[in-house]
């Protein structure tokens, strides 16, 4: 069942309509909802990567603590925005985006002796009333291995530094008074499920900062857990924060990095029917979008679940092409039979002119596609 606002917000798009939905309504929520799961002065930030929508970035830097940010577009966008406190991670920052992250007092999370020197540099040509660069240290640890789409600790990645160079990190740091220090940044994995494994995963992480921060004499002020709540596209599966509620330490803040969590529930991707054809024993909706628009997924090989949005009007003078009680495919209009965001799914009723909506598609969606293949128009963005 679409919810209104987004029905009324797609009647209201001119056809063949191809858009996204944004419903503001829901990003609150999304925020609150972590808000009441994790400990009091949790830092909650939005990362942006999930969604740079500037309607989406400018209603989470509202109701969320800060934004967290991976480039320095995305930076730009967080500046622009007005976010409270923006944290700055990946693992290729150029001096130019270390020089706007520094003059935007952002936190970097640095992932690398080398751009620990360069950011060092860089601080020391800042105005001597400017206050040192706040940084955390990215930590690629062994740590405990959790389920999920992406790990990015644990295992060899290009994220964080290595648990043999944390020595040298901190020494480094300690010749530099233009840096503070204000902990480590252990963000493991992306899309788990698995609450339960979550919190332990968070309790281990505390334990494991508390005790290098002893270890190096630092005083630790955050530890930050990055993201990886999860989103189940294709079940009912949820990722329980309840789980959360009482089972973390509330001594040492904690700050999450939430993008699929807070984005995904808040998105819905919509496109029209504009063939219904048979081919080789299998029925094909062809929609004006695809892949070039929602890549996630043909990326991650998987069927993304659809709602029919029934249209009356017809403009043809000869009968509407449709469909009853049929499992079909929902491919897209590009020139490559990988253009598919759905296989096999039944449907009551389908004709040509209907609008396929695809829930959850709030994260990871518009971003990450390949836009200009074919160049065919971008798809409408509304954000209610």
């Amino acid at each position: 069942m679409l919810p209104e606002r987004v029905t009324a917000a797609l009647r209201g798009v001119p056809g063949p309509v191809c858009a996204y939905v944004y419903d503001t309504s829901v990003l609150r929520e999304r925020v609150a909802a972590v808000r009441a799961a994790v400990p009091e002065g949790a830092t909650v930030l939005y990362a942006v990567k999930a969604n740079g929508t500037p309607g989406v970035v400018a209603a989470l830097a509202e109701v969320a603590d800060g934004l967290e940010v991976a480039s320095g577009g995305e930076l730009e966008l967080a500046v622009r925005a007005g976010a409270r406190h923006i944290a700055f991670s990946g693992p290729a920052k150029t001096d130019e985006e270390l020089g706007a992250a520094i003059a935007a007092g952002a936190t970097v999370n640095v992932e690398s002796l080398l751009e620990l020197r360069r950011l060092a540099a860089l601080a020391g040509t800042a105005p001597a009333q400017a206050p040192p660069v706040r940084i955390a240290l990215r930590v690629n640890r062994a740590g405990p291995t959790l389920p999920g789409s992406h790990r990015m600790t644990g295992v060899p990645t290009p994220f964080g530094l290595d648990i043999s160079a944390l020595d040298e990190a901190v020494a480094l740091v300690r010749g530099q008074p233009r840096l503070d220090p204000v902990g480590f940044h252990l963000h493991a994995v992306s899309n788990n499920l698995d609450a339960p494994a979550h919190a332990a995963f968070i309790a281990d992480a505390l334990d494991w900062s508390r005790r290098a921060a002893d270890r190096y004499g630092l005083r630790l002020r955050e530890v930050n857990v990055g993201g990886g709540f999860g989103i189940d596209h294709t079940g009912m599966a949820h990722f329980d924060l309840g789980a959360l509620r009482g089972a973390l330490p509330g001594d040492v803040p904690l700050v999450f990095e939430l993008g699929r969590f807070l984005a995904t529930p808040a998105g819905w991707y919509a496109a029209e029917v504009l063939d219904l054809k048979r081919n080789h024993g299998r029925w094909f909706a062809v929609l004006r979008g695809g892949t070039h628009h929602f890549r996630l997924p043909a990326a991650w090989g998987y069927s993304h679940p659809f709602t029919v949005l029934p249209v009356p009007d017809w403009r043809y003078g000869f009968d509407r092409p449709e469909v009853r009680d049929v499992a079909v495919d929902a491919v897209g209009e590009l020139c490559t039979p990988r253009d598919v965001l759905t296989r096999g799914q039944r449907v009551d009723r389908l004709r040509v002119g209907d609008v396929l909506v695809f829930g959850n598609a709030g994260g990871y969606g518009w971003d990450i596609s390949h836009h200009d293949f074919l160049r065919h128009e971008y798809p409408r963005i509304v954000v209610i």
